[in-house]
């Protein structure tokens, strides 16, 4: 039986109320207020990291004002498989609740690679005040409200800033890119934005990445602080350069075949939840954040300052030639935040 066949069967075994793990409902609505509910999460990042302790608190309060009718189990360090793997298990129903990157929900709901542009943000403050604001819960409407994605958009997380990492040599110029393969997430926008700083873009899983870094299929990638320290990417490449090209927040989203069972006043508990679950996850990663910078240094990886991002930024503009028309009126609202 192949892997995708299986999945699908072990979703409608939960829809019918089978599943041990993941108790969706009965079609009778009473019977459905008193069916105690596992939904199951799932998160590429391992135990311990913001997102994943975020979602397992949430998972605690549920529990706590249901008696134990609703919860949450968790599923962290790519068990269930990378974020297009897990993001076609959560729209089928297989599981409930996803973390997933933006980046990755853009070429599903064209209208979030707004977010996904590089060098939107000013900085990490007005990413966070957009997330709270009015764009914010617009952007997770669109979300929710695209019929060919399956998912209810619920809030987003914080995941700091993006920049590049690789086995060769220091990044210091834009020059230092060319001839270097870098993992991007699976979105042409960054593919050309790769392209656009000289290096060549490889689309790769988040689950593959540590493996390709250490076999050298990729001479480096690009990500946030923790994710480069806790993946162990570290390990495999040594020089991390802030170029801070891309701030993109992080969504978590639940499958909208099993929300449908539920209850509004359920609904409206895991909205509840998930709004706190922002805000703390905020905290979580402003001091994760630090403590993977200090674990970069002592394990002698050389972090190098990029004073002036104007090259850069320069660079991409071919990049905001082609998508940035499409997305005019929303980068305008955001940029004015």
């Amino acid at each position: 039986m192949k892997r995708r066949d299986f999945i699908k069967m072990g979703a409608g075994l939960c829809i019918e109320g089978l599943g041990a793990a993941v108790a969706t409902a009965t079609p009778l609505s009473g019977a459905r207020a008193q069916a105690k509910s596992v939904f199951k999460a799932s998160d590429v990042q391992p135990a311990g990291y913001p997102t994943v302790v975020a979602t397992e608190n949430m998972g605690k309060k549920l529990a706590a004002a249901t008696n134990g009718r609703l919860s949450v189990q968790m599923f962290p360090s790519m068990q269930l498989g990378g974020e297009k793997e897990t993001i076609e298990q959560t729209q089928i129903g297989a599981i409930q609740l996803l973390r997933v990157s933006a980046g990755t929900v853009g070429p599903i709901v064209d209208e979030i690679n707004v977010v996904n542009m590089p060098f939107l943000f000013k900085n990490m403050a007005q990413a966070e005040r957009m997330m709270d604001g009015p764009i914010g819960q617009e952007l997770l409407d669109k979300i929710t409200a695209n019929t060919n994605a399956g998912l209810v958009a619920l809030c987003w997380m914080n995941s700091g800033s993006r920049s590049l990492y690789n086995a060769k040599h220091p990044i210091k110029s834009v020059e230092d890119l060319k001839g270097l393969k870098f993992r991007v997430i699976g979105n042409p926008i960054f593919i050309d934005m790769m392209n656009a700083l000289g290096g060549n873009g490889v689309a790769m899983g988040y689950d593959q990445v540590f493996s390709a870094l250490q076999t050298g299929v990729i001479d480096g990638a690009e990500n946030n602080m923790p994710s480069y320290v806790f993946s162990n990417h570290f390990t495999a490449a040594k020089y991390y350069s802030l170029t801070e090209h891309l701030i993109i927040p992080e969504v978590m989203v639940f499958s909208k075949r099993s929300w449908a069972a539920l209850s509004g006043e359920d609904q409206n508990l895991v909205k509840k939840f998930a709004g706190e679950a922002q805000l703390e996850e905020r905290d979580l990663w402003n001091k994760y954040e630090q403590q993977a910078m200090e674990k970069a240094k002592a394990a002698g990886c050389e972090i190098v300052e990029i004073a002036d991002k104007a090259p850069f930024q320069n660079a991409v503009k071919p990049v905001w030639e082609k998508y940035g028309p499409k997305y005019a009126d929303m980068i305008k609202r955001i940029q004015a935040v």
